[in-house]
C-alpha cells in the first residue's frame, strides 16, 4: 500500500509539474484576484487529476483505448476554451472595472467558479487519463489493482497535484501583491493572456 501511495505521488507530480496553460491560468488568477481564488482553481485541477487517476486505476488500458479516438476533438474544445479565457483576460486587463464594481465576481474570479472552471478545463485533457492508465498498466503488468492499493495510488496522485498547484497559486499571490497598481495588473493580465493564447495555438497545431 505504501508503494502504491508513493507511485501515486510520483505520477501526480509527473503530470502536474510541467508548466503549461493551466499553471499560467492559476498563477494569473492568484495575481489578479487573491490566493483564495487561486487555491480554489488549484484544487479544481487536483480533483480532475484525482478523478482521472481513479478512472485509469479502475479501467486501465481499456479506458485509454476508449478515450484515444476522441482525443482530437477534446483537444479542439480545450483550445477553444483557452482562447476564450485569453481574450477575456486581455479585455479585462485593458478595460479594468470601475471601483464600484470591484466587489462583483464574474468569470473565474470567485472560488466556486474558479474550482468548477479549472476542474472542467482539466477534465478536457485526454492525455491525463492515458498517462495514468499507462502507468497503472505498466506497474501491474496488466493485472487488476486491489482496492487498498487503488485508493492509495489515487490519494498520492491527488496530494501531489494539489501540493504543486497550490505552490503555483502561492507564487501568483506573491506576484499579485508585488504588482498591486493598475499598470502592474494590466501587464500581468496581458502577459498571462498572451501565454495562454500561444499555448492554445500549440494545442490546435498538435490536434
Amino acid at each position: 500500500m505504501t508503494g502504491a501511495f508513493l507511485a501515486g505521488l510520483a505520477a501526480g507530480y509527473g503530470v502536474a509539474v510541467p508548466v503549461g496553460a493551466i499553471a499560467v491560468l492559476i498563477m494569473g488568477l492568484s495575481a489578479r484576484t487573491s490566493f483564495r481564488v487561486g487555491a480554489a482553481a488549484a484544487l479544481g485541477v487536483a480533483t480532475a487529476d484525482g478523478v482521472y487517476a481513479a478512472v485509469a486505476t479502475l479501467g486501465g488500458a481499456a479506458v485509454a483505448g476508449l478515450v484515444a479516438p476522441v482525443g482530437g476533438p477534446l483537444r479542439l474544445v480545450a483550445a477553444a476554451v483557452l482562447l476564450a479565457i485569453a481574450v477575456r483576460g486581455a479585455w479585462q486587463a485593458l478595460h479594468p472595472r470601475p471601483v464600484r464594481e470591484a466587489g462583483r465576481r464574474r468569470g473565474l474570479e470567485s472560488p466556486g467558479r474558479a474550482f468548477a472552471g479549472l476542474l472542467a478545463l482539466t477534465m478536457l485533457n485526454p492525455a491525463t487519463v492515458v498517462y495514468f492508465a499507462a502507468l497503472v498498466l505498466a506497474r501491474n503488468d496488466g493485472h487488476g489493482v486491489g482496492p487498498a492499493a487503488a485508493v492509495a495510488f489515487v490519494a498520492g496522485a491527488f496530494l501531489a497535484s494539489a501540493s504543486w498547484q497550490l505552490l503555483v497559486a502561492g507564487g501568483g499571490s506573491v506576484v499579485g501583491r508585488a504588482l498591486t497598481g493598475p499598470r502592474g495588473r494590466r501587464v500581468t493580465g496581458l502577459v498571462s493572456s498572451a501565454i495562454i493564447a500561444a499555448l492554445a495555438v500549440a494545442v490546435l497545431l498538435t490536434a
